[in-house]
């Protein structure tokens, strides 16, 4: 009789394109792929290991399909991904509910692994990360129209207060031809929009090339017939150079939209996480940007309370935020992960403190981003349909400025039928909290 898996992924985009790789594997060995846990002969938790935040969901799922089996409503439970990694048998010896735990590096052997867990052979397995896929076929979790496509995976960064480079490894590029030969496959299936991400996309080529290949990858990548939209997500402040703002610039698919996580902007705090600049450099990038992509939407995420903030370097950030007007911007207090060097310094900040200091920044970006779109009202945006809401009789899509799943949405009307995926110009008529609202009035 053929098992059945329930699947469980969490954390980042790059976390749930190794999901769906397994998720393939599974599916081509013979395994029943089940939407819930309940009922099924094993439930795998893909985890995300990167902040105390993400620990905790990783550690509450794995309780919740804990009730399930002690109820019997549930088979194994199997622990995958970056916890997993990070903190191995720890999980095993704190948590009997847990029946088995690999590492990063078992991913691609993640058949072999389950048979042997179905088979009482095995209940941990740690490769070398590098030997995790990066890229295989996949069956897609997101909808039909679009999809993130990873480029490279790990981190050489070496940011003070991050533990990837400890749990994913170094940077590795995938090489050209397979990124595009899998782009293609997505394309000829449907997809129009390509998500490109890697924990440094910026980075990508460099140890495969000796050379920065992502203005080369993206104008490959606009060649391909079907894709429509081409976003970057996970830029490098420092390695935003001339060339690849020109090709940003000249290649109508790829969207002026760059993630550009700068983390701080106070010169001492900023050299503490061993990263590079401070305010004034930061705000010339960010001009520089600007003066390419004149429409250019810039998304960031901060760090309040890391160790040393002291009431200047916070106010130097406050500043930075009003003077950068950012289109998007996510704020996090400052998580001590342990193994990593910031957790060690000394003139740690209390938490509240560093969580108050992100509740200011937040309400500060809010009113920046209210006035940005409620300058959108009026005018007219390219939108991509991503669902239709049949009870209230609108479409639910997105302007190009908007990343799905992080940003924000628009709902339209339209006097004919619309398939998910169809880029659509839409008048925009008000805005309702964070969202726009408006009417197609002409399909691209």
């Amino acid at each position: 009789m053929q098992k059945k898996i329930g699947f469980i992924s969490l954390g980042c985009p790059k976390n749930q394109v190794d999901s769906e790789m397994m998720l393939a594997k599974l599916s081509d060995a013979g395994y029943i792929l089940t939407d819930t846990p309940i009922g099924a002969d094993a439930v795998i938790i893909n985890t995300c290991g990167f902040i105390e935040e993400a620990k905790q969901e990783a550690i509450d799922n794995i309780l919740e399909m804990a009730q399930l089996k002690e109820d019997g409503d549930l088979g194994k439970i199997i622990v995958l991904g970056c916890m997993a990694e990070r903190y191995r048998d720890e999980i095993l010896n704190e948590m009997p509910e847990v029946d088995a735990v690999a590492g990063l590096g078992a991913n691609g052997q993640i058949v072999e692994f389950v048979n042997n867990v179905f088979a009482e052979k095995e209940e941990s397995r740690y490769p070398a990360k590098e030997e995790m896929p990066l890229g295989d076929p996949r069956i897609l979790s997101t909808p039909p129209h679009w999809a993130y496509l990873k480029v490279a995976d790990g981190c050489s960064n070496r940011c003070s207060y991050c533990a990837i480079p400890d749990i994913r490894g170094p940077f590795r590029s995938r090489p050209m031809e397979d990124i595009v030969k899998e782009a293609a496959s997505l394309a000829m299936n449907g997809i129009k929009e390509l998500i490109l991400i890697a924990q440094d996309t910026t980075r990508y080529g460099e140890d495969l090339y000796n050379e920065k290949k992502l203005p080369a990858l993206l104008k490959e990548l606009s060649k391909l017939d079907g894709i429509r939209w081409i976003r970057l997500l996970y830029c490098y402040p420092d390695r935003i150079t001339d060339e690849l703002l020109t090709v940003m610039r000249d290649c109508e698919k790829v969207l002026p939209y760059i993630d550009l996580p700068v983390q701080h902007a106070d010169g001492k705090i900023l050299k503490a996480m061993n990263r590079s600049g401070d305010d004034k450099q930061l705000l010339a990038l960010l001009e520089k940007i600007r003066s390419y992509l004149p429409d250019c939407v810039l998304r960031t995420t901060l760090i309040t309370g890391f160790p040393g903030e002291d009431e200047e370097a916070f106010e130097t950030l406050a500043d930075f935020v009003q003077k950068a007007r950012f289109d998007r911007l996510g704020c996090f207090a400052y998580s001590a992960e342990e193994g990593t060097p910031a957790a060690e310094m000394e003139n740690q900040i209390d938490r509240e403190v560093a969580q108050k200091r992100g509740e200011s920044i937040m309400d500060l970006q809010y009113r920046i981003f209210t006035e940005k779109q409620e300058s959108l009202v009026d005018t007219v945006q390219t939108c991509i349909v991503d669902a239709y809401d049949s009870y209230n009789d609108v479409y639910i899509g997105r302007t190009w400025r908007d990343a799905p799943e992080i940003d924000s949405t628009v709902y339209f009307t339209c006097d004919y039928e619309l398939t998910d995926g169809t880029l659509v110009q839409v008048e925009i008529q008000k805005t309702e909290d964070v969202d726009l609202v408006g009417r197609v009035i002409e399909q691209k």
